[in-house]
């Protein structure tokens, strides 16, 4: 795929902040899964809607998803050399510190070259280079986390910036000058911000070929998929096989697709897909969720009101994965299955009785709390662009 051309603002003398005359330059640190990528460019969207003529170019590595997403989207990907903060390296942890130095000095390289006014990161382990570079650079930089639990990148670079943004409440006493963060909620794509689930059902159940008065599973395991879910909902398609009442649409990512259609056999009652391009359209035509707690599907089922079993990543730093997932459960939109306990008899069990129900499907939807992350993509942009231009200010 091509990769957009290197944009630069006007030239300035050296790093500065912004001012009506030349565009904005807004850098972005975000990579790995789909779980930072896609709300960085949901802020991409955000900042251009403020800003149409602004200038926004991420920073990534050349091992995660943002290799495909970004340049798709139509913005210009940097690549440093970063590994993970992950105590499983083992020995190799001890790179660290000098795989940060390194990629922090390529990120201060990188917002000269883009003139920036601003750096952005988003989570995973390309965001906190790109604080390091902005505080190396002299610029002002901002953090967004988004999940309940920070991940170890945030956690680290919430020491390198006093300007912090959260998706939920509950991860502000896990950060560094937490106290002080502003909760935008977390950004989502406008067609999932601007939902209505009822005013689209009827188109989007046609678009999935489910029949009149069935009811719809969907098994999404995020954006590669997972393993113990498809596998669980391939079991579930087998024992559904002779039902007429109910389809399952399963995300396999790309990797299992093959595989999960030669065991789904041409089932009547399930598909297979490897993604899910349009999640307006699926979370319209579902009656329920199987997926995984990652922050933004969590805050994708409360801004669109949607009703889901959610099965934390059983290996996610922190438990973070669980403890998103208590913010719909908590209130009662949602119910929480171990991963270990996901086969086919214990979703079937579970499931069941939800999809026999639509009065307690109805209640887990009006539950949802949508919070602010229908409009979090415009105030997180609002609070970049005050950082950028201190002297103005900036309606969401």
């Amino acid at each position: 795929m091509r990769t957009p051309p290197l944009s630069r603002p006007a030239e300035r003398p050296g790093p500065g902040r912004w001012t009506a005359g030349e565009p904005l330059s807004v850098v972005i640190g975000a990579g790995g899964t789909g779980g930072h990528i896609y709300p960085g460019l949901a802020l991409a969207e955000g900042l251009r809607r403020a800003v149409p003529d602004a200038v926004i170019s991420f920073v990534g590595t050349t091992r995660g998803l943002e290799t495909e997403l970004i340049p798709a989207a139509g913005h210009r990907l940097h690549t440093v050399d970063m590994i993970p903060f992950d105590p499983s390296l083992g020995a190799r942890r001890y790179l660290l510190p000098a795989a940060l130095l390194k990629s922090g000095a390529q990120c201060r390289a990188i917002l000269r070259a883009q003139r920036a006014h601003i750096a952005v990161g988003m989570g995973g382990y390309p965001s906190a280079p790109v604080i390091l570079g902005a505080r190396l650079a002299g610029l002002p930089s901002l953090i967004h986390e988004s999940n309940a639990v920070p991940g170890r990148a945030n956690q680290f670079a919430a020491r390198l910036t006093p300007h912090l943004a959260v998706a939920f409440d509950r991860s502000r006493a896990h950060l560094a000058g937490g106290e002080n963060a502003l909760t935008t909620g977390m950004p989502i794509a406008a067609p999932l911000a601007a939902l209505d689930r009822g005013a689209l059902r009827a188109h989007a159940r046609q678009v999935f070929g489910v029949p009149e008065g069935a009811r719809l599973l969907v098994v999404n395991g995020g954006s590669l998929g997972a393993a113990r879910l498809t596998e669980a909902a391939t079991a579930l398609a087998h024992r559904w096989r002779g039902r007429t009442d109910v389809r399952l649409l399963i995300k396999t990512g790309p990797a299992a697709l093959e595989e999960t259609r030669r065991r789904l056999d041409d089932s009547p009652v399930a598909r297979a897909v490897p993604y899910l391009d349009r999640m307006d359209l699926a979370y319209a035509a579902a009656d329920l969720v199987v997926c995984r707690a990652g922050s933004a599907t969590v805050a994708e089922l409360a801004a669109t009101g949607t009703p889901a079993v959610l099965v934390p990543y059983p290996h996610a730093p922190g438990d973070h994965q669980t403890h998103n997932a208590r913010v719909l459960t908590d209130a009662g939109a949602g119910l929480l299955l171990p991963d270990a306990e996901t086969t086919a008899e214990r979703l079937d069990a579970l499931i069941g009785p939800l999809l026999a129900d639509p009065a307690r499907l109805a209640a887990m939807s009006t539950a949802a709390d949508p919070g602010p992350h229908a409009r979090a993509a415009d105030l997180l942009a609002a609070r970049v662009l005050e950082l950028a231009s201190p002297t103005q200010e900036y309606a969401a």
